[in-house]
């Protein structure tokens, strides 16, 4: 875990000490349980995911092809006094020849493929489940809240994004999930090889709040406090805080599903956030559910005044305004993702279809349109196969706005298919 000074290590400190009371408090002294026991009891698993991922990008010389297999080794103790703990190793290996930009191999002929070669611990926590309805984690963890939106691991990419934090989980409350992180570092995609690129130190303060307890539908309410420490690829003046609240639900029509999510978020500035930091969240779902075939109507906007653009640095980016990852950061002048997806099961198959059209916000320009396919299919319960798709066209007007040019990126084309292969252990 990475530190830039000794201020850092406080949190954890604290979060060490406050697991180490409660347990002195929740734990009988005539426990009874062997740590021996514990600690070789446990339960190994393991995960190989084969992905070859093509890339063609207008304006880069070349194609990409990206062959890469993923290892993922874990361990899972078993429990001492309700304590236990988690080990995860990750590999990530280039199959046959480099035939893209990593980010890190300098093969900037190819287009970008976010998967560098590398070998890493991905997770290793200490845990604590001895207060009834309540899970304490400490060390380096997958964090992710609701649909992955503000907070995410990135688990597409082959190098998973996590968090070095302490971390609650408590149900104790009816129908209520109360989630709270203190985040320390967030390890990205790009491993630890990368430069500038690899962890994100901050004073980091999660909080997210689930009630389930009515009949429409799930009522979630958080805020999320990123203090970032200087010389980080997100500088100071741009911590910021968000705060928002989200509706998602069904309700029985019939033979049919009516299928509804609304949610609204506020960003600003935070601790040395510059006062540029502002700009809202919105996102609208109408859908329908026709006996497992899924027809839903989207629409999502970042906003954006030309200066700042609403930022979501730590979701998993790839799962929102197409898989193409145009918009992998927030153009200045914001976005507005108008799409519907059309999603169900053929013969054993799950296929999903998706078309967006995307326009900015300030000044109210068009960038471009994207189409999405997906095919998967599980064969057993540890193997399963996908075929993915992405095509954007990018309009050629966007970058020549005479007020505020778009970036000219977001005016090329670019296609990429993947074909993956998951073995679960």
């Amino acid at each position: 875990m990475k530190r830039n000074n000794n201020a850092n290590y406080q949190p954890f400190v604290r979060g060490a000490l406050t697991v180490a009371c409660l347990a002195a408090l929740a734990v009988p002294a005539s426990a009874a349980d062997s740590l021996a026991d514990a600690l070789t009891g446990g339960k190994v698993s393991a995960n190989l995911r084969y992905r070859y991922e093509w890339v063609d990008q207008e304006g880069v010389a070349e194609k990409a092809g990206a062959s890469t297999m993923r290892t993922v080794l874990g361990y899972t103790t078993g429990d001492y006094h309700g304590f236990g703990g988690f080990v995860q190793f990750e590999d990530v290996h280039v199959v046959g020849n480099e035939r893209y930009n990593s980010t890190i191999n300098g093969l900037t002929q190819y287009p970008v493929v976010a998967d560098p070669a590398d070998t890493e611990v991905n997770q290793a926590y200490l845990s604590f489940k001895g207060i009834p309805g309540t899970t304490f984690k400490y060390g380096r963890q997958a964090i992710i809240y609701d649909n992955h939106r503000f907070i995410g691991n990135v688990g597409w990419r082959q190098n998973e994004q996590t968090y070095d934090a302490f971390s609650l989980v408590n149900s104790s409350l009816p129908s209520t999930v109360i989630s709270f992180a203190h985040v320390d570092n967030a390890n990205r995609i790009f491993s630890e090889k990368h430069p500038t690129l690899s962890d994100v130190e901050m004073n980091g303060e999660l909080l997210n709040v689930a009630y389930k307890g009515l009949k429409a539908g799930a009522l979630v309410g958080y805020g999320y406090f990123l203090d970032y420490e200087p010389g980080q690829p997100f500088p100071i003046t741009a911590s910021n805080k968000t705060l928002g609240v989200r509706f998602d639900g069904g309700y029985p029509l019939g033979g049919t599903k009516l299928l509804y999510t609304a949610e609204y978020a506020k960003q600003s500035d935070y601790k040395d956030g510059a006062s540029t930091v502002d700009a809202d969240y919105g996102y609208a779902m109408l859908g329908v559910d026709l006996g497992g075939v899924q027809i839903k109507f989207n629409y999502e906007l970042l906003s954006g005044d030309g200066v700042y653009g609403f930022a979501t640095p730590l979701a998993t980016l790839h799962a929102f305004n197409g898989w193409a990852d145009k918009f992998l950061t927030t153009p200045k002048d914001g976005i507005k993702d108008a799409y519907i997806s059309v999603g169900g099961a053929w013969l054993g198959v799950n296929l999903l279809a998706i078309y967006h059209d995307y326009s900015s916000d300030n000044l109210g320009y068009r960038y471009g349109s994207e189409w999405n396919a997906l095919a998967s299919k599980k064969l057993d319960k540890n193997l399963t196969l996908t075929a993915k798709y992405a095509a954007y066209n990018g309009d050629p007007n966007s970058p020549n706005q005479t007020r505020n040019p778009a970036p000219a990126a977001l005016a090329r084309d670019i296609d990429k298919v993947w074909l993956q292969a998951d073995w679960q252990f």
